[in-house]
């Protein structure tokens, strides 16, 4: 999947090759479309684009006319679908999607940019029908749309997944989370499993390991023996986060929760736990539970950066 740092590392190392390039935001959306506001595509004048517009019905076309504005200069506004003077390119859905192309992106904002999200700090990025591109912090309060002439593109770092456990879940929900296009980061004491996903094994429960958490990073607990989860859990809930919940029945999460108020762990942080996980219930098999925990996970995710802030306009200037 291309997320939006996926598709500025493109440009970032399409110009380093020396290829003139675009980037293409999504700015508004008519009627129903596959892809929503703020999406990001970015094209090169080599011929091949990273990112989706409209889930593959009008990318080359859209491709074509970014290298006609990077052959122009001029950053442009451009419809496609219902209203679009472009009677040659249709959205299949009916729809119609506002398009922002900027030439030539300015490479110390798209570089500023990538540090940031890399950093695991949300930043607004705002593009100019002028063609300029401004970076801005973030707060609470910022999301995309139109201002002043310029759409103010809110990033939030992309979805980090910490994965703690042994066993075929972990691999399982790594493959998949990974997949999806997220960060993946795994701590396991199954040194096979270690090898295989390239990560340094704990040796005990207690063994020092790095766990920072942010908004945007989940951890899921897939042990199957429970006194490994109590360090880590004891560790992380005090730490801002997103999600964080760990395997096992109701019976197993109420001892969970027992063995946490003996460690110390204050009730109102241990309420934070997910568990039972995953939204499919009683799921046994590995590659079911991890399919159920990566789309709670996700939802919760897509919850944390719709919720953020007040929209702006979504009109166009």
């Amino acid at each position: 999947m291309a997320t939006p740092l996926t598709v500025l590392t493109y440009l970032h190392n399409a110009a380093a090759r020396g290829e003139r390039t675009a980037l293409i935001v999504l700015t508004a959306v008519e009627g129903g479309a596959a892809r929503g506001t703020g999406t990001l595509m970015g094209v090169s004048e080599a011929g091949h684009w990273c990112g989706s517009l409209s889930g593959g019905c009008t990318e080359a076309a859209i491709a074509g006319e970014a290298r006609r504005v990077i052959e122009n200069g001029k950053a442009k506004v451009l419809r496609i679908g219902a209203g679009s003077p472009l009677i040659d390119i249709r959205l299949p859905c009916g729809s119609g999607i506002d398009l922002l192309i900027v030439p030539q992106p300015d490479a110390a904002a798209i570089a500023g940019t990538i540090a940031r999200l890399t950093d695991r700090q949300p930043i607004v990025l705002a593009a100019g029908t002028d063609g300029a591109l401004v970076l801005h912090a973030a707060n609470s309060r910022t999301r995309s749309g139109w201002q002043d002439a310029k759409f103010h593109l809110r990033l939030d770092p992309p979805l980090r997944m910490i994965i703690a456990g042994h066993g075929e879940e972990v691999e399982a929900l790594a493959r998949q989370t990974g997949a999806w296009g997220a960060v993946v980061e795994v701590i396991t004491p199954d040194e096979r499993l270690a090898s295989q996903l390239g990560v340094v094994p704990i040796k005990t429960p207690t063994s020092p390991v790095p766990l920072d958490l942010d908004p945007w990073s989940a951890l899921v607990l897939l042990f199957h023996d429970h006194d490994w989860e109590v360090p880590l859990l004891a560790r992380a809930l005090p730490q801002p986060h997103l999600w964080i919940g760990a395997m096992g029945s109701r019976t197993t999460h109420a001892r969970r929760l027992v063995a946490l108020a003996e460690a110390g762990v204050p009730a109102e942080l241990s309420s934070r736990i997910h568990g039972p996980i995953g939204l499919i219930p009683s799921a046994r098999d590995p590659e079911t539970l991890a399919l159920s925990v990566l789309a709670e996970v996700v939802a919760a995710y897509g919850a944390r950066r719709n919720s953020s802030g007040i929209p702006l306009s979504r009109q166009l200037p």
